[in-house]
């Protein structure tokens, strides 16, 4: 098997980009942070140690830590439910994360750093003020000096609120303040080719130059026991951050100095490259934020004026109009094959588009009484799908 990335080249890229990292994002999940036991007050020590060690060297650093629900069941000593009801789990986070934020606190007061508790849903960053509310919030934490501690808000948080998993959520994070560093400590050592367990020809991944398909079905060749996101919702954390230009690391979060040891240069967990090109901040909340209202499909040349042209949609070029929304709302446009090209922001409600679509712009005031714009969704609110995802290599 040949790879587009040598293991020197792999090694050479991680100390760079280390090097270069001044805000790093780190999301521990629950299978690291607790035990059987319940919080496993070592493990946070440790991470408390490290992260301490970063801020000391002028880094900004977030903590995105999982554990609220664990830590909860577990005081109460009520045994994990693969299928707990909803109001369970969000009293059980009522209860665990006034446990998790208190061992966090007792665990950096040892190396005087502060810490301050930000818990969302995702409905706190679908809305455009809201999320850039947050930014500047943690913004001022960093000015402060203080180590952002971000959970999701489970007590409160309903199926459509939910970023689904940490992962996904550190990831948004990661792109919404620019850091240049998303590191996922988990209960894995690292992405592997195959099973270890079943395949003794298994090795393990230290290096993905582009995540395509085939990293993709390698996520099934490992195991987390605890937490809610399994090695696919890492990988597509991972892809998420390159898009914007951020590197990723997957790594053994029990390791007691993992985090010194990435940043040594270490090959330590799987390391995942920035994307060559980048969605600037307000297509990355388009394309990764934002959950599509309806959808568009298109004829074929509007299809080719969006992905080859960089252009913005006309309501000629609409076939059919799916669901219903409003002005502004997040929509995806497909193809008759009903493969999704675009992420973007409708210009008008589904409603006034069924009676303008496949008409030319300049007809749309006679048919609606006024027209807002001649376009369906501006290309400055669109993103391409060729843009979000990628194909390419890795390394051994």
């Amino acid at each position: 098997m040949t790879f587009q990335v040598s293991k020197e080249e792999g090694l050479f890229y991680r100390q760079t980009l280390f090097d270069r990292a001044k805000r790093v994002v780190i999301k521990v999940g629950s299978a690291v942070v607790t035990d059987s036991t319940g919080l496993n007050t070592e493990v946070i020590g440790n991470l408390a140690r490290q992260i301490s060690f970063l801020c000391s060297t002028g880094r900004e650093v977030i903590l995105v830590s999982s554990g609220a629900v664990a830590a909860g069941r577990q005081r109460l000593g009520i045994s994990p439910k693969n299928h707990s009801p909803l109001k369970v789990k969000q009293a059980l986070a009522s209860i665990g994360q006034g446990l998790l934020m208190q061992a966090y606190e007792h665990a950096f007061a040892g190396y005087d750093q502060q810490v301050a508790q930000v818990l969302l849903t995702h409905n706190d960053l679908s809305d455009r003020n809201r999320y850039l509310n947050i930014r500047n919030t943690i913004l001022t934490l960093f000015e402060f000096g203080a180590v952002p501690i971000i959970n999701e808000n489970d007590t409160v948080s309903v199926e459509e609120l939910r970023f689904s998993d940490n992962d996904t959520l550190g990831a948004l994070i990661t792109n919404m303040i620019g850091a240049d560093m998303f590191i996922i400590l988990t209960d894995v050592d690292y992405l592997s080719t195959a099973n270890p367990a079943d395949d003794v020809t298994a090795e393990p991944v230290y290096t993905v130059q582009t995540i395509d398909r085939k990293i993709e079905a390698m996520a099934g060749n490992t195991s987390s026991l605890l937490g809610t996101g399994g090695m696919l919702t890492k990988i597509k954390a991972a892809k998420m951050v390159a898009s914007c230009g951020g590197s990723s690391f997957i790594a053994p979060g029990r390791n007691p100095n993992v985090l010194q040891a990435l940043f040594s240069g270490d090959q330590v967990g799987t390391f995942f490259l920035p994307s060559s090109e980048k969605l600037c901040g307000r297509k990355h909340w388009i394309a990764h934020v934002l959950r599509p209202k309806g959808s568009l499909v298109l004829d074929e040349g509007a299809c080719r004026a969006l992905v080859d042209g960089g252009k913005s949609l006309l309501p000629s070029g609409i076939l059919e109009v799916h669901g219903e929304f409003g002005v502004g709302a997040p929509i995806h446009c497909l193809n008759e094959q009903g493969q999704a090209l675009a992420a973007g922001l409708s210009n008008y409600a589904s409603l006034d588009l069924e009676k303008i679509k496949g008409r030319n712009s300049a007809k749309i005031e006679e048919i609606l009484g006024y027209k807002d714009s001649d376009e369906a969704i501006h290309r400055d609110n669109l993103v391409l799908m060729q843009d979000v995802m990628a194909g390419g290599e890795t390394e051994q």
